[in-house]
């Protein structure tokens, strides 16, 4: 009986894998690390063979090689990855180089000016819903047409992290529409289809992966790839999904007026809509489902400048002893202030040469006044976003918080007290593999909509503090500030001057 569902996420560190039956219950896991290159400043990317498809062989054959678990049993196979991301494949479908990542990759700085002045700014905000930014695929495809022609000249098809996989899988190029919205100037955000409107200024759109829906299904897994993983021949694959979708939809936001809090290894928003509701500041996308769409916004580091500050400065301390320190330090980090941009910032910023800066530090600092600064620096980072969605009329209902930086609460707390909104935080907390195992389930006609209420896990509601707002609201306004006053200085650094 074909009575279990596979859900696979692909991050930017780790890949993670559950198993579970047909009401969500989680039935095994597996997780496999893997690193992220910086070839150069302002580069992100992955290797797609070694590291997304490298790692799907592995946890599936971590799954299914000793028999605890049968590949027959498996109804549907549900992917989500990082992206938008972009990578080229020749004729074949093989990679023709590394895949340069999303937003924290900001090598195309140039370009996105170049088609902003070209197309405009507000006919590009009424066409794909928002403006260039380092999120954006269209200025990274214009930068490669650039800089590796010989390369562009070989690609027949640009793709991304969870359509790649899908194709590994399946043969089929496929993406979901919400991911597609990022690869601007293609895709109208009215028609919910690609456009060859703006093609003379970087290619046409027989290049890119047919759209689905994340809950469709984009094939069966090959012959090929059954081999390889352990899967079996057949089996029905969904159209994959950015990771922060799946992460949505694993904590039920799916109606308007929800917004999906991520804490990875970057922070992500997703507020569910009705309408679309276009604003410069932020990403306006499709949805995850017909007559949904996506009010988005993403910081660049939260996750991953926890991992640099235990790496490069907390010397033997692991995650559990920083946090536990950092929740001993008072609101406000005793005066000290932290921006977090140590990869350029996204949004509301837009600014790929904002860099991290800590203000206020003096001898009486220790290590954990430090840490504590720099996760009340994403905290403020993520008031600033959500005081953005209200001023356009979209404020947040309920926030659901998922994600690695949830364990222990200590940093959701932080960011309750300096928004003032409060978190529900659901318990057990996988996040997108199993908003992908759910998503395999509606590719593959086994579960409907109406299930998703019944893989939801219970909450713990993390209220914000009224007592330590006072101390926020003062650093908060000193934060926005030292941002605006060390710009000119952050600037000529990270361009080298």
């Amino acid at each position: 009986m074909k009575d279990r569902l596979l859900g696979i996420d692909i991050g930017s560190y780790s890949t993670k894998a559950v198993l579970t039956d047909l009401a969500g219950q989680v039935l095994a896991t597996e997780v496999v690390e893997h690193d992220m290159s910086f070839p150069e400043p302002g580069w992100a990317e992955h290797d797609a063979d070694a590291v997304w498809w490298g790692d799907v062989v592995k946890v599936c054959r971590a799954l299914f090689a000793d028999g605890r678990h049968c590949a027959d049993a498996v109804a549907g196979v549900g992917i989500s990855a990082v992206g938008p991301c972009l990578l080229p494949l020749d004729a074949a479908g093989r990679p023709l180089r590394p895949a340069i990542l999303y937003g924290i990759d900001t090598r195309a700085k140039r370009e996105i000016n170049e088609l902003t002045a070209l197309i405009g700014e507000q006919e590009l905000l009424e066409f794909s819903g928002m403006t260039f930014t380092s999120q954006a695929i269209g200025p990274k495809m214009l930068w490669l047409k650039t800089n590796e022609p010989d390369i562009w000249a070989e690609t027949r098809t640009f793709t991304t992290a969870s359509s790649y996989v899908v194709f590994r899988l399946t043969g089929e190029h496929v993406i979901d529409r919400h991911t597609a919205s990022h690869f601007m100037p293609f895709f109208d955000l009215q028609q919910l289809n690609w456009s060859d409107r703006y093609a003379k200024l970087i290619t046409g759109s027989e290049r890119l992966p047919r759209l689905a829906w994340t809950g469709e299904q984009a094939g069966t897994v090959s012959a090929e790839a059954a081999a390889a993983t352990g899967l079996a021949v057949g089996t029905p694959v969904n159209a994959g999904t950015i990771d922060v979708m799946a992460d949505a939809v694993s904590a039920g936001v799916t109606e308007p007026g929800s917004l999906m809090l991520t804490y990875g290894s970057s922070i992500s928003f997703i507020l569910v809509l009705a309408e679309a509701q276009p604003d410069p500041r932020v990403w306006m996308t499709a949805g995850a489902f017909p007559g949904t769409y996506a009010l988005s916004a993403g910081m660049a580091t939260s996750g991953s400048l926890t991992r640099w500050f235990r790496d490069e400065l907390a010397g033997d301390a692991d995650y559990a002893q920083l946090f536990a320190a950092a929740a001993g330090i008072s609101p406000g980090s005793e005066g000290l202030l932290f921006l977090p941009y140590l990869s350029g910032e996204r949004t509301p910023l837009h600014d790929p040469d904002a860099r991290g800066v800590v203000a206020g530090l003096s001898l009486s600092h220790s290590r954990d006044h430090l840490f504590r600064a720099a996760l009340e620096g994403v905290a403020y980072g993520i008031r600033h976003n959500l005081e953005v969605f209200s001023a356009i009329g979209a404020p947040a209902r309920r926030i659901v918080s998922v994600g690695g930086g949830t364990t222990g609460h200590t940093w959701v707390q932080i960011v309750s007290d300096v928004t003032g909104y409060p978190q529900a935080v659901p318990t057990p907390n996988l996040g997108a593999p199993i908003g992908s195992a759910f998503l395999a389930g509606l590719a593959a006609g086994v579960l409907s909509g109406s299930d998703l209420q019944g893989w939801q896990s219970p909450v713990a509601l993390v209220e914000p503090d009224p007592t330590n707002r006072p101390v926020h609201d003062r650093q908060y306004g000193l934060f926005r500030r030292l941002y605006e006053d060390s710009t000119a200085v952050v600037h000529k650094l990270a361009g080298g001057g």
